[in-house]
């Protein structure tokens, strides 16, 4: 019986094939890749043709090329992202003239952008550092108050004290916590994510939104556009307005060759009653509490607010839910109850980081933690494409006798992008900082953590996206106590978890991984 139950299985298999493929073929996904090559080779065909037709086009569209080098040399952006675009125009400059053209000169991009800081302007009476705070900080560390004012003034977020942190050092352990404070909620549930998966994770999630929901308790829900496009079932965000979730999606993903599509919210944030709040690495799909296996064990984390710091989170999502609806949320509706505020556990920042102006926060925070240690800098991030200033940073760091050390994953979610971070690994290597990859898969915790008494755990990551084209957000924590412990589990991964990356496995990489990144190295910024 049982060789036969098996013929049976390999008869039908051939017959499972082609409805696959055909599913496949039919997809939203394969859809809207066939759309996009589909305008890509319009464009290339289009001007190519013109390009071989007439001697003048040439001529003109090499002048335009020129004139558009200068342009982008003399814009704000960052010197690598100038070149990412500058070597395209000298090889194809035809093609590469009219894509910047359209890319950079858009009118949704624009309004974007002025919703977003009309908003930011009209919520900037909510957010202020108390004056007794900044004196007491003033007073103890200077070098730690200019930064405090910088986050203030040009991240447009305030430092807090009666405030506790709590790090969950795994996405297991927040997905426990996130359970926890849901099931306390009261008065709302504000919940913004970059990717939401319809899985185990969202399921258990949902199940106890729509309890709340019944029981009178304000549910509202950002999902990223482009972060949730295939995970999510079609007209997701009308199925969960009709269960009384409100739900917005953010800058919706269109099959078009767009500007807008490249500013993503990659936020991850938990507001609970404005007392608790949640934000780190960890999205909510299976892969992040390891109840799916995609690279081997999925190692992220996550920190827990609670307290007078939660406010900068709540404001966070309400910014973002009004310039995406076109409301105006009354604040102080949301404002906790003081009386719940736990005794001062150090000094936190919850801020948040926006490509819509020319303030690169999560870099510069980033470059100030690197630039005051004294003792050791531990790092854990996904993705490793430091620009030249993070480098030399690093490097300065590591020379003046700074440990400085860096965990990647050893197993990467995406080949390219771990062929262009390991392309750095020499040159980090030569300044004296050391390398990690975390062998038993993929780390996707974005942390700093320095000399005992700083962190930061978020969603930011060492690259060009989000650093200077995402939405981000994280916690900046200062002598609080679970500082402790994030150095614990960097410690612990260091000597159970990770092999330090030594010159003899640089050499020992493939020529095609070599290849492979010397030349996208170059475009790392677009990508």
């Amino acid at each position: 019986m049982q060789t036969i139950h098996n013929v049976v299985k390999t008869e039908h298999r051939p017959k499972k094939k082609p409805k696959k493929l055909i599913r496949i073929a039919f997809s939203k996904r394969t859809t809207i890749i066939l759309m996009l090559v589909v305008q890509f080779t319009l464009i290339w065909l289009t001007f190519t043709t013109l390009n071989y037709m007439s001697a003048y086009v040439r001529i003109i569209f090499s002048w335009l090329a020129i004139f558009l080098g200068f342009v982008i040399i003399n814009t704000d952006e960052n010197p690598a992202y100038k070149l990412a675009w500058i070597v395209p125009l000298i090889a194809v400059p035809v093609f590469t003239s009219v894509l910047y053209l359209i890319l950079n000169n858009q009118y949704s991009s624009r309004r974007l952008k002025t919703k977003y800081a009309k908003k930011c302007a009209e919520t900037r009476k909510y957010l202020r550092t108390d004056k007794s705070l900044m004196n007491e900080i003033r007073s103890k560390d200077r070098d730690f108050e200019k930064l405090v004012k910088y986050i203030e003034r040009s991240g447009g977020y305030p430092a807090y004290r009666n405030s506790t942190v709590q790090y969950l050092p795994f996405g297991e352990t927040k997905f426990e916590a996130m359970l926890r404070e849901l099931r306390s909620a009261r008065k709302f549930i504000f919940m913004e994510y970059f990717i939401i998966d319809d899985g185990k994770m969202w399921q258990e999630v949902v199940e106890i939104l729509l309890e709340k929901v019944e029981q009178g308790v304000e549910v509202r829900l950002i999902y990223d556009g482009m972060g949730s496009q295939f995970t999510l079932p079609f007209r997701y965000k009308q199925k969960m307005a009709e269960k009384g979730i409100k739900t917005l999606v953010f800058n919706p993903f269109r099959p078009m060759i767009s500007s807008v599509q490249n500013n993503r919210d990659h936020r991850k944030i938990l507001v609970v009653d404005g007392n608790c709040a949640i934000t780190g690495g960890v999205n909510i799909a299976d892969e992040y509490i390891n109840q799916k296996d995609r690279f081997g064990h999925w190692k992220d984390n996550a920190v827990l607010v609670k307290g007078e710091a939660v406010w900068n989170f709540t404001m966070m999502f309400i910014q973002m839910w009004d310039v995406i609806s076109g409301e105006r949320t009354r604040c102080e509706l949301y404002r906790p109850d003081e009386a719940q505020y736990p005794a001062t556990d150090g000094v936190v920042i919850p801020y948040s980081d926006s490509p819509l102006d020319t303030e690169n926060v999560g870099e510069l925070v980033y470059m100030d933690i690197i630039n005051n240690a004294n003792d050791y800098i531990y790092i854990t991030t996904p993705y490793l494409i430091p620009d030249n200033e993070m480098i030399t940073a690093l490097g300065f760091a590591a020379k003046s006798g700074v440990d400085v050390r860096i965990i990647t994953p050893g197993i990467p979610d995406k080949w390219y992008v771990h062929c262009i971070t390991r392309s750095f690994y020499k040159d980090l290597m030569d300044l004296g900082v050391r390398i990690y990859e975390y062998q038993p898969g993929f780390i996707h915790a974005k942390t700093f953590v320095s000399d005992d008494d700083t962190a930061v755990v978020g969603t930011i990551n060492l690259d060009y996206r989000s650093l200077y084209l995402h939405f981000e957000c994280a916690a900046y924590m200062r002598n609080s106590r679970c500082i402790a412990d994030i150095k614990a589990d960097m410690l612990d991964m260091f000597k159970n978890s990770c092999n330090e990356i030594t010159y003899e496995d640089i050499e020992a990489r493939s020529t095609f991984s070599k290849l492979t990144s010397a030349v996208l190295k170059p475009f790392a910024p677009l990508l």
